[in-house]
C-alpha cells in the first residue's frame, strides 16, 4: 500500500526553538517536574494535549473574518447551531466557551450529594465537575479496556453487566444520567462500538435514565466503527455519527478536539425543560444563549470545523498516523496501549518502569524523562491524575498508569513523529536510570495541573 500522505498543504509555519538536554533538566526542575508548568517555548514537540492545539484550515480562518460579534442573535450563532443540529439531530443547542463549561452547567443542575453518574471512563474535568457538585462518578469500563497491551477492537466499551449492577446498587432514581465518552480518552483513546452504545441505550430505557455522549472525538470514534464493526463498512462517517447521536438524549462537547477550534464547546439535548435550566445558568456564568462565552468568529470556526472533521481522507490519515507511531514502538518492545487509539499514543508506564511502585508515580517520572531526553511534553494519566486517598491517607491507585502523547490535528509531520519514536525508544533503553517521584504540594481537585513534585533519590 502506498504511503498515506497528509491530506493538506502547509500554508503558514511556526518556528520550534531548540534547547539542550542540560537546559531541559534545569527547566524541568524549576517547574517542579510538572509539564503544565513548563513554558511552551521550551518544548520541542508538544503532545501535552490535542485540545485547542489543532491547525485551523484556510476556510476556518476565512470564516473567522466573517464572524459577527453582535451580543444577541448573531448570524454566526445560527450557522453554528445548524452545523451541530445537522450532525447530532438534537434540537436544543447551547454554546459554551469549552467542554468543561458544558460539564459545569450540566452537573451543577443534575448533580448533588447522593447522586451517581456512570460512564465507561470519566475524564479529569468531567469527574472534577461531578465531584464538585457533591455527586460521585463511577467508571464501568469493559474488562479488556483495563489490559493495555492486549489488543481488542473496542476497548472503550462500557461493561454492560457492571452498568446494570451499579444501577441496581444505587437506585435508578439517584442516577441522573449515563455518559458514554467517545473515544474513551482516559482508557487509552479507545473507541466504543455502536453495538455497545445500543446496549447502553437499552439499559437506560429499562430504568428510565437519560443517556448522554461526551462527543469530543465523535468523528474519530465513528471512523473506527466504519473500520472495525460489522455492517458499517459501506456507510459514511457522517451517517455513522448521525446514528450514534440518535441513541442519545444529549451530549457535551469540547469543540477544541474534533472541530479543530482553538476554543469553544456546546451542550445539546432533547429535554426542553433541562435546556431551559441550562440556559439560565449559562446566562449567569458564560453569556447570552447565542454566544455562550464565545466570540462570533469562534462560532464560525466551529461550524466549519465540524464538517471538515467528517472528511474521510482526513480521518484515514489521522488514525493511520497514530497507528504508525504505535507500531514503531511495539516493534522496539516498548509497552504501549494496543491497538492504537484515535488521538494519542498511550505508554504503559507500569510496564515501562516496573521498578517504580505506583505510589512513586511512574507515569509522571516517565513524562519527565521524555522531556529531558527529547523536549517532548506529554501528560500522566494514572495515579497522579486519578488516584485518591483512603481514610488513612494511603494512595488508592488508578486502574491504569499511562502516559498520553496527544497528537495535535494537522500540526506535526511524519518526521516529527519519527523523532518522537526515536526519543521514546532511547528512554526505554535507559529506563532503569529513571527514578520515582513524590508530591510536595497539591490541590484538592485536578491536582495534576498545579502539583509540585520532587525526584526521589
Amino acid at each position: 500500500m502506498k504511503t498515506i500522505i497528509e491530506p493538506f498543504r502547509i500554508k503558514s509555519v511556526e518556528p520550534i526553538y531548540f534547547n539542550t538536554k542540560e537546559e531541559r533538566t534545569s527547566i524541568l526542575e524549576e517547574a517542579f517536574y510538572n509539564p503544565f508548568l513548563i513554558h511552551s517555548k521550551d518544548v520541542l514537540i508538544d503532545l501535552l494535549t490535542d485540545s485547542g492545539t489543532s491547525a485551523m484550515s484556510s476556510n476556518q480562518w476565512a470564516g473567522i473574518m466573517q464572524g459577527d460579534e453582535s451580543y444577541a442573535g448573531s448570524p454566526s450563532f445560527f450557522r453554528f447551531e445548524k452545523s451541530v443540529r445537522d450532525i447530532t439531530g438534537l434540537p436544543f443547542i447551547i454554546p459554551t466557551h469549552q467542554g468543561r463549561a458544558s460539564e459545569k452547567i450540566l452537573f451543577s443542575i443534575l448533580g448533588g450529594k447522593g447522586k451517581y453518574f456512570l460512564s465507561n471512563t470519566f475524564f479529569d474535568t468531567t469527574r472534577a465537575n461531578i465531584e464538585f457538585s457533591g455527586a460521585e462518578g463511577i467508571d464501568c469500563l469493559c474488562k479488556e479496556g483495563k489490559l493495555p497491551t492486549v489488543a481488542a477492537p473496542f476497548k472503550g466499551n462500557l461493561d454492560l453487566a457492571m452498568l446494570e449492577e451499579q444501577i441496581l446498587k444505587y437506585g435508578a432514581a439517584n442516577i441522573p444520567l449515563v455518559l458514554v465518552t467517545v473515544t474513551n480518552n482516559s482508557g487509552g483513546g479507545q473507541p466504543v462500538s455502536m453495538e455497545n452504545v445500543k446496549g447502553v441505550r437499552s439499559i437506560c430505557d429499562k430504568y428510565n435514565i437519560p443517556l448522554f455522549i461526551d462527543a469530543c472525538r465523535f468523528a474519530e470514534n465513528s471512523y473506527f466503527v466504519k473500520l472495525r464493526e460489522k455492517g458499517y463498512a459501506d456507510k459514511t462517517v457522517r451517517q455513522i455519527a448521525e446514528e450514534l447521536f440518535s441513541y442519545a438524549d444529549g451530549c457535551t462537547m469540547s469543540a477544541k478536539k474534533d472541530a479543530f477550534a482553538n476554543i469553544g464547546g456546546f451542550l445539546a439535548m432533547r429535554d426542553e425543560k433541562l435546556a431551559l435550566d441550562c440556559r439560565n445558568l449559562l446566562v449567569i456564568t458564560e453569556g447570552f444563549p447565542t454566544y455562550g462565552g464565545l466570540a462570533g468568529r469562534d462560532l464560525e470556526a466551529i461550524a466549519i470545523g465540524l464538517n471538515e472533521v467528517l472528511d474521510e481522507n482526513y480521518l484515514q490519515y489521522r488514525i493511520r498516523s497514530i497507528e504508525y507511531l504505535t507500531q514503531k514502538l511495539v516493534a522496539a518492545g516498548v509497552p504501549v496501549m494496543q491497538p492504537a487509539g484515535g488521538h494519542a499514543v498511550y505508554l504503559d508506564a507500569k510496564g515501562f518502569l516496573p521498578h517504580i511502585p505506583v505510589d512513586q508515580y511512574p507515569g509522571q517520572a516517565l513524562v519527565g524523562a521524555l522531556y529531558v531526553e527529547g523536549g517532548i511534553r506529554g501528560v500522566e494519566i494514572g495515579s497522579l491524575m486519578f488516584g485518591k486517598y483512603d481514610e488513612t491517607g494511603k494512595l488508592v491507585p488508578a486502574a491504569l498508569e499511562l502516559v498520553r502523547l496527544a497528537i495535535p490535528r494537522r500540526v506535526y509531520t511524519q518526521s516529527h513523529i519519527d523523532y518522537v519514536a526515536e526519543v521514546i525508544i532511547e528512554v526505554f533503553e535507559n529506563r532503569n536510570n529513571i527514578k520515582g517521584m513524590s508530591i510536595l504540594e497539591e490541590a484538592p481537585l485536578l491536582r495534576h495541573f498545579t502539583v509540585k513534585m520532587k525526584m526521589l533519590d
